[in-house]
């Protein structure tokens, strides 16, 4: 989900076992020249997926990288199943509240800009959630301090990088 760390814990992750980070959200912003928020503004949420879902398919062929999807990403069964071919998935599970705390502020989240976030990053955790657990090969909680959250994903993924 949005807020959950996956950003700063992946990059923390790449950089400790020496692999690249690829964060789906910018490549995509790389690759088209605008935000996702422009996207999303342009082509809608459908228009967004399409982007994400061929972006995905094509980041996971690299080798020797860690990969921050963006939070709606199992939310096509084509993306789920390439998520589970690619590799380890680690699922960083975190409460509304603390999803909230964190993005309450962040004017760049497109599925945000309604009356009540709170009541959105709710609805979106119970709709994701299920999904999430579907092609996760480990479940973190995220909300700890960074060195712990990325130690325990080294100790629980099944290819530990070799630092």
């Amino acid at each position: 989900m949005m807020g959950s760390g996956k950003t700063t814990l992946g990059k923390r992750l790449a950089q400790e076992c020496g692999l690249a980070f690829i964060d789906l959200d910018r490549e995509i912003e790389r690759r088209n020249g605008v935000s996702v928020a422009t996207i999303f503004e342009i082509e809608g949420e459908a228009g967004f997926r399409a982007r994400e879902s061929q972006v995905l398919k094509e980041v996971v062929q690299r080798s020797g990288c860690v990969i921050a999807t963006g939070g709606g990403i199992v939310l096509h069964p084509s993306n789920r199943a390439v998520l589970m071919a690619a590799g380890n998935v680690v699922y960083l599970h975190a409460t509304p509240q603390l999803l909230y705390a964190r993005t309450r502020c962040d004017k760049s989240r497109p599925l945000l800009q309604v009356a009540d976030p709170f009541a959105r990053i709710t609805e979106l955790t119970a709709r994701r959630d299920p999904l999430y657990r579907e092609v996760a090969d480990v479940i973190i909680e995220a909300g700890r301090d960074v060195k712990s959250v990325v130690a325990q994903i080294k100790n629980r993924i099944s290819t530990p990088c070799a630092h």
